[in-house]
């Protein structure tokens, strides 16, 4: 059987357990349709259904690149404040700890240090799109942390080194936020995000890789970054997934605005 090469994605997982509440002005009760909508056709529009999917999420960061071993990921609720019905929500995807040694060893040959913790359960970056993507819970996820100091560059090679697992049937997929800046989601005004997005897009999908590579590692720098990105932990995924797209030109695979504010994924091969 000939195995298809799975693409690289950069996902929005939204804001806390949104697909699951109801939101005032300015989000509304449907402003979340859109992306829901997206992360639903997400398998079905992939060339062939994955292996597995390798996670970069947001919503876990060590002092190494740290890869989940465990079996059978439990539940990790990191929102507070919302109601109790968002603390019962249940993800039991299997973990792939062959696959999370595979992903350690590619990520040790290419002279990065990786550590690897078998107790992480799944973190709402993970089960809240998830729960959408795959609501069988039956296609593996194997989580990836970020590191801590968040370094572009490093993220980018941890990327650059996961790339092989493509050829094996495994989407990689980053779990961020292209726009995250909480004080500022409610104001309204969509200017710094729509000129961010214009960024991204042109860096994305316009760039040589090396260039999109230097633009991104110097990502600070670009109009109105850290007004979208006041802590880019919501962003690093995206610069593994850049990695691991092997060179490959990026497509906008969902823009909409939600609460005023321009949400992008994108998507390699």
């Amino acid at each position: 059987m000939t195995t298809v090469r799975q693409p690289s994605i950069f996902i929005p997982h939204g804001g806390g357990p949104c697909f699951w509440m109801e939101f005032p002005p300015p989000f509304g009760p449907h402003a979340w349709d859109g992306l829901r909508g997206y992360l639903a056709g997400l398998v079905e529009s992939l060339p062939a259904r994955p292996k597995a999917f390798v996670v970069v999420t947001a919503h876990w960061e060590e002092a190494q690149p740290t890869v989940s071993a465990a079996a059978a990921p439990g539940m990790v609720y990191d929102y507070y404040g919302f109601p109790p019905h968002t603390y019962q929500l249940n993800y039991p995807a299997p973990g792939a700890p062959t696959i999370a040694a595979e992903v350690k060893s590619l990520t040790a040959a290419a002279g990065l240090k990786v550590g690897e913790n078998a107790e992480r359960g799944f973190d709402h970056g993970v089960f809240v799109p998830f729960l959408i993507i795959d609501p069988q819970a039956q296609i593996p996820v194997v989580m990836l942390s970020l590191q801590r100091d968040l370094d572009p560059a490093l993220h980018i090679s941890v990327g650059k080194a996961l790339a092989p697992l493509r050829d094996q049937g495994i989407a990689i997929v980053g779990s961020g936020m292209s726009f995250h800046d909480l004080r500022a989601f409610r104001d309204g005004d969509g200017r710094a995000s729509q000129i961010f997005d214009g960024w991204l897009d042109e860096t994305l999908t316009k760039s040589d890789p090396a260039t999109r590579e230097q633009r991104l590692i110097h990502w600070s720098e670009a109009p109105a970054a850290r007004a979208c990105h006041p802590r880019e932990e919501h962003l690093l995924p995206l610069m593994v997934v850049v990695g691991a797209a092997d060179g490959a030109a990026g497509a906008v695979s969902f823009r909409e605005a939600i609460g005023g504010k321009t949400i992008s994924a994108f998507r390699f091969g």
